[in-house]
């Protein structure tokens, strides 16, 4: 494939970007702009090496975007990195279900080519989830190997990716045990990381970025309930909801937050607001969150957009490799196609 020509124009408006037709100027004008961001975050999140989570989401970012030609490349690049219990895009050790991040993507590429080895990973994938991955005496998924422990990132991992599969009551048991050990009720956030050994949070802090992972990943699976399942969409909502103002409680006045988000200390960081802002256009979408929070998540939207630099590249995010730092990392490209996606959706 010409990587040059990846997002000329049918690309981008036909079978890539699922956009709306413009009906006057200024929403033209929106609907062009947020293209072009998309095309600049996409080419750059393509030129980063990847590990495992960063692969799916990703991936997962492509097929929020409509972009079905790079979720079907970006699954068969991480089936060639697959290992025998049947996680897929495993560059280096990691994560018991990173891989889980790409799970949604990698299962509808499948769906899109009829493919048998996409699909047979993609199922292999999942049988990892449901009955091989490490996990507590309750069920809820450890995020690693090395320890007994349940991470926030979680949140957009495992449960996402069964309740796109129909597995409805695993998705929730996952997000209540991931719930109960890392929710602060008083200050309406969630720890980074639980330890079942220790009994106690391994990192009480509250990372943005976690919390991030879980608004987003929550807001994919109440799009992914079915309707016969209100009460489970009506309660999960109300989580969302409390998270996203537990958050904006801490908001600065230029939209982003802190890495950790009720420290001032910590540095200034802007993939939260990414994440953020693409849940609530999610969830108003989804018919479940107010229409009021449309104001907040486009203020967000546009404090992130002066992050990105001519290259594409998304700044001043949780960097990686080690996200103890201000830098650039592939989930905040994702955050920022998401974003930009699930914003022009409403227009």
């Amino acid at each position: 494939m010409d990587r040059r020509g990846w997002f000329r124009g049918a690309a981008l408006v036909g079978a890539g970007l699922a956009f709306p037709r413009a009906t006057d100027s200024t929403v033209g004008e929106e609907t062009s702009e947020a293209q072009s961001r998309i095309k600049k975050a996409a080419a750059a999140g393509l030129a980063m090496e990847r590990r495992d989570w960063e692969q799916g989401i990703l991936a997962q970012a492509f097929l929020e975007a409509g972009d079905d030609e790079n979720v079907i490349l970006l699954t068969k690049a991480a089936i060639v990195q697959r290992v025998p219990d049947g996680r897929l895009g495993v560059v280096i050790e990691g994560g018991t279900t990173d891989p889980a991040m790409g799970g949604e993507a990698y299962w509808r590429a499948g769906e899109l080519t009829g493919d048998a080895e996409i699909q047979e990973a993609a199922r292999g994938l999942l049988e990892w989830i449901l009955h091989r991955a490490p996990r507590a005496a309750d069920g809820t998924l450890y995020h690693v190997f090395r320890e007994p422990q349940v991470w926030s990132d979680g949140f957009n991992g495992a449960p996402p990716f069964l309740a796109a599969t129909g597995h409805y009551d695993e998705a929730m048991r996952q997000i209540d045990g991931f719930r109960v050990r890392l929710w602060d009720p008083k200050k309406k956030l969630l720890a980074h990381i639980w330890d079942d050994g220790e009994k106690a949070e391994n990192r009480k802090e509250f990372w943005g970025g976690g919390n991030g992972w879980a608004a987003a990943g929550l807001a994919r699976v109440i799009r992914a309930l079915p309707a016969e399942r209100k009460d489970d969409r009506q309660r999960l909502a109300a989580f969302v909801v409390e998270l996203i103002d537990g958050c904006l409680s801490y908001q600065r006045a230029d939209g982003l937050f802190h890495d950790v988000v009720d420290r001032p200390d910590t540095f200034v960081e802007a993939n939260l607001a990414q994440m953020l802002a693409f849940a609530v256009y999610t969830g108003i979408l989804g018919g479940w969150l107010p229409g009021r929070y449309r104001a907040v998540a486009d203020k967000m939207r546009d404090a992130t957009r002066g992050k990105m630099d001519s290259f594409g590249y998304v700044q001043s995010v949780c960097g990686a490799p080690n996200f103890d730092r201000q830098g650039t990392s592939t989930e905040a490209q994702a955050f920022a196609i998401m974003m930009e996606a699930a914003g022009n959706k409403l227009r």
